[in-house]
C-alpha cells in the first residue's frame, strides 16, 4: 500500500515537471528555430515581473504616435490594437506577482474554510482525510513552533502565524506548478494550427497572463512585505508587554553607561531591522535559487543542441525540482519559526 501511494506521488511530481519542461519549450523553442538561445530572456520571462492589468491615479493615457509617448521608459498596454502609457499620476499597476497571490490565496480560502467548517461542527470526532491532514498541519505549527517559542501567550498570535506559514507555502508552490495560463494557450494555437479552431480566444490569453506560474515569494517586494509585518508586530508585542519602558530596557542590564547610546540604537533599531532583512533575503534567495539551476540546467538543451545533454540536464532538473518542493515547506516553516522565535524575544526584559 505503502509503495502504490509512493509510486503515485513520484507518477505525479514527475508529470508536473513534464508539464514545466514543455513550458518553457513552448515559450522559447518557437524563437531558438530562428534565432540563438538568449538565457537572460528566458530568464528575465520566467522570473522577473510585468504589468499585466492597467491600475493608475492622476495620471492620463498617451497613445502611440502622439508626443510624450515613450515605450522604453514606461509600461505599455494594449487597448483594442492601440499602445499606450501612463504619464504622470502614481502607477499601481497589477502585475504577474499580484496575481499569483490572489490565486494563493483563493486556493487557501477554499481549502480552509471547508475544511475549518467540518472541524467546528465537532472538534472532538474525527474527521475525514481532508479534515484530519489540515488538522495535523495546524496541530504541528501550534505545539512545535508557537507554544514552544511564546509559551502560555502564544493563543493571540495563532492567527497571524499560521497564516504566514500557509501563505508563503502556497505562494511558493504554486511557483513550482507549470504555467498553467501558458500551457492553455499553447494548447490552443496548437488547435489552431491544426485547423480545429479559428484563432485562440482572447479570454485565453487573460488568463495565461493571470496565471503565469511565477513565484510570488522570488519578488522582494513581497518578501520585503512579510517581513515589514513582522517587524511591527515585533514592535507591537515589546510595547504591548513591556510598555513605554521597552525603549529604556531595550539595552542589557550592566552596559557602561558610556556604551549605553550606542547598545540602545543596536538594540532598538539595528537587531530588530536586521532581523527583518534576514528573513528578507533568505526567503528570496532560496525560492529563487532553485528556479535559477532548474532553467539553467534545461538552457543547456537549447544551447548545445546535443542528444547526449538533454537526458544529464532534464535528470539533473528533476533531481533540482524535488529538492526544490522541499525547500518550499522549508523555507514557510523557517520564516513563520524566526518570527515566532523573534517576536518571543521581545516579550520580556533582556
Amino acid at each position: 500500500m505503502e509503495n502504490n501511494v509512493k509510486h503515485r506521488i513520484f507518477l505525479t511530481l514527475s508529470i508536473l515537471f513534464f508539464l514545466s519542461f514543455s513550458a518553457l519549450s513552448a515559450s522559447e523553442g518557437a524563437d531558438s528555430a530562428e534565432d540563438s538561445f538568449d538565457f537572460s530572456e528566458v530568464m528575465s520571462h520566467h522570473l522577473g515581473d510585468a504589468p499585466i492589468f492597467p491600475l493608475n491615479f492622476g495620471g492620463h493615457k498617451v497613445f502611440e504616435g502622439e508626443e510624450g509617448f515613450d515605450a522604453e521608459h514606461f509600461d505599455v498596454f494594449d487597448d483594442h490594437g492601440k499602445k499606450y502609457h501612463f504619464l504622470g499620476g502614481f502607477d499601481m499597476h497589477i502585475t504577474k506577482r499580484v496575481t499569483m497571490m490572489w490565486i494563493a490565496s483563493f486556493f487557501l480560502f477554499i481549502i480552509f474554510i471547508p475544511a475549518a467548517n467540518l472541524i467546528s461542527k465537532n472538534p472532538k470526532r474525527v474527521g475525514n482525510k481532508f479534515a484530519s491532514c489540515v488538522e495535523a498541519f495546524v496541530g504541528y505549527l501550534k505545539e512545535n513552533v508557537v507554544d514552544s517559542s511564546l509559551e502560555h501567550h502564544g493563543h493571540s498570535y495563532y492567527h497571524y502565524i499560521f497564516s504566514l506559514f500557509f501563505f508563503i507555502l502556497f505562494c511558493n508552490l504554486f511557483g513550482l506548478i507549470p504555467s498553467v495560463g501558458e500551457l492553455t494557450v499553447a494548447g490552443s494555437d496548437f488547435l489552431v494550427s491544426l485547423g480545429v479552431i479559428s484563432a485562440t480566444p482572447h479570454s485565453l490569453h487573460t488568463f495565461g497572463e493571470i496565471w503565469s506560474g511565477i513565484t510570488p515569494t522570488g519578488d522582494i517586494g513581497v518578501t520585503l512585505a512579510l517581513a515589514s509585518l513582522t517587524l511591527l508586530i515585533i514592535y507591537a508585542t515589546a510595547f504591548s508587554y513591556q510598555g513605554i519602558s521597552f525603549v529604556a530596557h531595550a539595552v542589557p542590564k550592566g552596559v557602561p553607561i558610556p556604551l549605553w547610546p550606542l547598545m540602545w540604537v543596536l538594540e532598538f533599531v539595528v537587531t530588530h531591522i536586521a532581523r527583518s532583512f534576514a528573513l528578507t533575503m533568505r526567503l528570496l534567495a532560496n525560492m529563487t535559487a532553485g528556479h535559477v539551476m532548474i532553467l539553467a540546467l534545461l538552457g543547456f538543451i537549447f544551447m548545445s543542441q546535443s542528444y547526449i545533454i538533454a537526458p544529464v540536464s532534464v535528470l539533473s532538473s528533476v533531481m533540482i525540482y524535488f529538492l526544490e518542493l522541499l525547500v518550499a515547506f522549508l523555507q514557510a516553516f523557517i520564516f513563520s519559526l524566526l518570527t515566532t522565535v523573534f517576536i518571543g524575544t521581545v516579550m520580556h526584559r533582556h
